[in-house]
């Protein structure tokens, strides 16, 4: 089974943060997938990603519109180019895509 993570943040930390975090959820629930994504919005850091989480993802998914907390966490993952990073809204509008390039990574 694949496993996901992912942060979502976009500008305003509202909105768009919590769509993506949705799509996402909905999208890998219907796959039978592992997903679990960090929200760093209005509210703060909800859902935080544990280091052993990450390290245990076969691809994460950065869908963020800002710089956010904590990203060297992703170093490892991003050397092994198994990290994607875009905006909230293209995850949003584009999510069965978006997963099927996770799949690839």
């Amino acid at each position: 089974m694949m496993k996901i993570v992912g942060v979502t943040a976009c500008t305003t930390g509202i909105a768009h943060t919590y769509m993506a975090q949705e799509a996402l959820e909905k999208e890998c629930a219907k796959r039978g997938y592992e997903v679990k994504v960090e929200t760093q919005g209005g509210m703060g850091i909800d859902n935080e990603l544990t280091e052993e989480e990450i390290a245990d993802a076969d691809a994460v998914i950065l869908a963020i519109a800002i710089g956010i907390e904590g990203e060297e966490r992703f170093e490892e993952k991003q050397d092994q180019g198994k990290v994607l990073t875009m905006d909230p809204s293209s995850l949003i509008k584009n999510v069965v895509d978006v997963v099927n390039q996770l799949e690839n990574l």
